[in-house]
């Protein structure tokens, strides 16, 4: 899917809370070894948001953060869309509450959107779309999450909490967005029922006929569409569910391990789901320099990928700074806690009706 109008990227901006658990915190509760637990998903630490803390903050705040960049008037901007699977509210939108906060409102148009880890990149490729169509001027999409994982399930070791916006529109671009193309079945490998507080995930089944077949065959499908290879590309990222799953598929793919590093953040962070390849690709864009050329691929379980073929333009130069942290700042700023401590933050004990 090419736009027949130029399209790109003019402001981007991550956020993570600042708290972190590791592997070994969790796997001395449950008697399970967690640091080998750590070693098999390659994940050293997770972030843990605070109380206070949830998909409307982090959206908030990564969205301030990308006007900020682009000092561009909030009433500007004529879409929002947020793609996360923990939005706050089951029937009130993440989104017009961003508008508001970067007065964006009256916006021209605004919604959530859910399709598990890539739901911010289906944000994007809506955005690309009303700015090709002339619909708007500028749209932005965010994909946040703070992800869920029962105690003592795998996931726990995993699912974490961050988030990344991005401002899409056709003029001053930062990064122009090529191409596009996307790869969906119906796999059900991972699942929440409504009501329910924590998911359901098919194990190893969530690996090779679900992340690896999707992520590898959009990917080989925007290739074949760009007459690419991965040698034509200074960095690529993947969705990082853990940190061997991007690792494997770029080897898989033809990628070198030079070209992933900038964007995996997953050892440090862990899974942020909807917000891993958006913050995955912002600190890419934090490194790289104009010419450089950025493979992008995400992966929703259900099952989905989208892929991006994006090239850095001169503009990158004159957004750098502006006030904005840069996602290794904001990802450097660390406080460890205990489980107890965690437990509390993420509501696992339920104190009830006294």
């Amino acid at each position: 899917m090419k736009t027949n109008k130029k399209v790109g990227i003019k402001g981007y901006a991550g956020y993570v809370p600042r708290y972190r658990i590791t592997p070994e915190e969790i796997g001395e509760v449950w008697g399970k070894d967690g640091k080998l637990m750590g070693r098999g998903l390659n994940i050293n630490s997770k972030s843990v948001p605070s109380p206070d803390e949830d998909v409307i903050s982090i959206s908030v705040q990564a969205a301030k953060w990308a006007v900020m960049r682009t000092n561009l008037p909030g009433e500007q901007i004529g879409a929002i869309y947020v793609g996360s699977e923990s939005h706050p509210y089951a029937v009130k939108p993440t989104a017009t509450i961003v508008a508001a906060a970067v007065g964006a409102t009256p916006c021209l148009t605004a919604a959530d959107y859910e399709f598990a880890c890539k739901a911010g990149t289906a944000a994007f490729q809506t955005c690309m779309g009303l700015v090709a169509s002339g619909m708007i001027r500028n749209g932005m999409a965010i994909g946040a999450d703070t992800s869920q994982g029962a105690p003592g399930d795998a996931l726990e070791y995993s699912a974490s909490a961050g988030g990344a916006a991005f401002i899409i529109g056709s003029d001053d671009l930062l990064a122009e967005i090529n191409y596009t193309t996307s790869f969906t079945t119906d796999t059900p490998d991972f699942w929440r029922r409504e009501g329910k507080k924590y998911p359901s995930h098919g194990g190893r089944f969530t690996g090779q006929p679900a992340y690896f077949k999707h992520v590898a065959s959009c990917t080989q499908m925007l290739f074949e569409e760009t007459g690419t290879q991965p040698d034509d590309f200074d960095y690529a990222v993947f969705h990082q569910p853990n940190g061997k799953f991007p690792i494997k598929v770029a080897k898989k793919l033809g990628f070198a391990m030079e070209q992933i590093e900038p964007g995996l953040l997953v050892p440090r962070i862990g899974n942020t789901y909807s917000g891993a390849v958006p913050l995955g690709l912002a600190a890419t864009l934090d490194k790289a320099e104009p010419g450089d050329r950025i493979m992008v691929t995400a992966y929703g379980s259900g099952a989905g990928s989208d892929s991006f073929d994006i090239t850095v333009t001169d503009g990158i130069l004159d957004r750098r700074g502006n006030g904005v942290p840069t996602i290794e700042k904001v990802i450097g700023d660390e406080v460890f806690i205990s489980y107890a401590k965690y437990a509390k933050f993420r509501e696992k004990i339920h104190r009830g009706e006294w």
